[in-house]
């Protein structure tokens, strides 16, 4: 970790983590997910947290905290830990790169909308953690060096498969909701079935390409 971490209660069978980053969330998960003892029911995150659920019957909460702890207090295993890849092969997600905010979100980049198509493409993106709807997948790469800033004003409507990208993060809207995302692409895949198991289509540690498709 980057730096302390800091344990809450969260009920009879969780403990709430927090942590500096997201990329420090990664990191601990993956490192916790690599040596989880029997009890362990769930493990969460989120941007700055990650919530590790438990079955206090097996696994008493004080007992998961010291491991908790113990695994923290490893940066370096849980770098190995996060390096050493994503739960299952990577996701290919084809996209139609014809985002209503392609041309001016490069511009604001300084680049021309083929290259910020080409470093999109070309990044290696890994699922930090879901939220805002069911399915949204919050996008993280260490080789991303973007920092896009959200829309002045958001969207009323963004249409489901819509792909965008804010701050450090890229996503793609799993049904038509608001959203303050710059738009730059879009895709047909489905990110979200309740009837499917798992519903979601990416899910936390999965690694994810994108595919350039269409005109």
């Amino acid at each position: 970790m980057t730096g302390r971490v800091r344990l809450l209660p969260s009920g009879p069978g969780a403990l709430l983590v927090e942590v500096p980053s997201a990329a420090d969330v990664i990191a601990l998960r993956e490192a916790l997910a690599a040596s989880a003892p029997e009890g362990v029911v769930e493990l969460v995150p989120a941007a700055r947290t990650l919530l590790v659920v438990v079955d206090p019957a097996s696994l008493p909460v004080e007992t998961a905290a010291n491991w908790v702890r113990r695994v923290a207090e490893s940066p370096d295993d849980a770098r190995a830990a996060a390096a050493a890849g994503s739960d299952g092969p990577a996701v290919v997600v084809e996209v139609d790169y014809r985002g209503d905010d392609l041309a001016d979100t490069a511009d604001l980049l300084g680049l021309s909308p083929e290259a910020l198509v080409g470093r999109h493409v070309a990044t290696e993106w890994r699922v930090a953690f879901i939220g805002f709807a069911p399915g949204f997948a919050y996008l993280m790469a260490d080789d991303w060096p973007f920092d896009v800033p959200r829309l002045d004003v958001a969207r009323t409507r963004v249409p489901a498969g819509a792909v965008g990208l804010a701050a450090g993060f890229s996503g793609a809207y799993p049904r038509e909701s608001p959203g303050g995302w710059r738009l730059v692409g879009r895709t047909d895949a489905t990110l979200w079935d309740p009837r499917a198991d798992p519903p979601a289509l990416l899910a936390p540690g999965r690694t994810v390409r994108f595919r350039a498709v269409g005109p």
